[in-house]
């Protein structure tokens, strides 16, 4: 499949921050994927970089096999829909739609008509009045009206209910599927939005950990159930994301596919296999990664701690052989001066038996 975003060593820096660490991925045409993550991840400061709404420390960025920023060929053939989009304090929702219709070439203002209807917008109302979830429709429905080539939604369900989101879902789903293009979507309903990506990428800590088909990372894990010995049993050797117990029932997920002939020895150690969400498995993987940076932390500051005491032995015994050697000199110096008030009563002792020593010779 063709490309049209390319990243390579993409790394970005706030201060002594770094919010993406040399990032390296691409993304194919008509496409949906899921840029999903924690907070703070990444995944904003990746699409404001990738839609040159925000520049990189370092690395290279190329759209449509050019770089985004000021080129008039790449910017009206994207759209990002901000979860904090900032619209003029007199604006009402026709003044966005009539912007985002001059500014996006393939823009439908019969569809966008409709989703206003779907979402029951009051077009009247100006844009600062409106709740937070008619505020996340306005976006939406820019969103996909735009029928722009590579769409981006950050965070778009914010404020929506459930019925809203279902609706963002399905008319999102209905006219990529007669009008394909590249969408990338941040959620952190990873569930909700499952059955709509076809490709996952996930960000922990600023570095992509997952860039796979939606159907390959189901199979990553599965969680084998019951007696405790015998899941230990089975799953030594294994990679374990997490595990729970409750008296002696085990629930512990891992990671790799089973073979038949493993899926034929956990029903004759009478163990029951249950498969893993796309939610459950993205969560697991990022407390997995964060537990094994928090254990190399604290390992290196073992380390460090370790140099320090070693460092604070020697500072005590060089102190100790500073104040040994300087009661050494102490004791040296009294008894030189002992020694030389010994001499000084010598010399007067022989300069008063002098003169009687003269005058007995006289």
């Amino acid at each position: 499949m063709t490309a049209v975003i390319e990243v390579d060593r993409l790394t970005k820096r706030y201060g002594d921050t770094t919010a993406v660490d040399d990032v390296s991925f691409t993304v194919e045409k008509d496409v949906i994927y899921g840029l999903l993550g924690r907070n703070g991840a990444g995944k904003t400061t990746v699409m404001s970089i990738l839609t040159a709404q925000n520049f990189a420390t370092s690395g290279q960025v190329r759209v449509f096999g050019e770089h985004p920023y000021e080129n008039a060929r790449v910017l009206p053939r994207m759209c990002f829909v901000r979860e904090s989009q900032r619209y003029p304090d007199d604006a009402k929702p026709p003044h966005a739609f009539a912007v985002a219709r001059l500014a996006f070439p393939n823009w439908d203002q019969e569809l966008c008509d409709r989703l206003v209807a779907d979402f029951q917008l009051p077009m009247n109302r100006r844009i600062k009045k409106l709740s937070r979830g008619q505020l996340s429709a306005v976006g939406v429905i820019i969103g996909i009206a735009s029928r722009a080539e590579i769409t981006f939604f950050d965070e778009p369900y914010l404020g929506l209910d459930a019925v809203a989101r279902q609706i963002f879902y399905d008319r999102l789903l209905a006219d990529y599927a007669e009008h394909p293009r590249t969408v990338i979507l941040s959620s952190h309903l990873i569930d909700e939005v499952a059955n709509l990506i076809e490709r996952v990428l996930v960000i922990d800590a600023g570095r992509i950990v997952m860039d796979e088909t939606t159907d390959a990372v189901r199979e990553r894990a599965v969680t084998i159930v019951g007696d405790a010995q015998a899941v230990d049993a089975f799953v030594s050797g294994r990679e374990v994301l997490h595990r729970e117990t409750l008296g002696r029932v085990a629930q512990v997920t891992v990671l790799g596919a089973l073979s038949a002939e493993e899926r034929t020895r956990l029903a004759a150690a009478g163990l029951d296999v249950a498969p893993v969400s796309l939610q459950q498995l993205i969560v697991r993987m990022t407390q997995h990664a964060a537990d094994a940076r928090a254990a190399e932390g604290r390992d290196g500051r073992g380390r460090a701690g370790g140099g320090a005491d070693g460092r604070d032995e020697r500072g005590r015994a060089d102190g100790r052989s500073e104040r040994g050697g300087a009661g050494q000199g102490r004791a040296g110096q009294g008894r030189e001066e002992r020694d030389r008030a010994d001499g000084r009563n010598e010399r007067a002792r022989a300069d008063r038996d002098r003169p009687e020593e003269e005058g007995a010779l006289r």
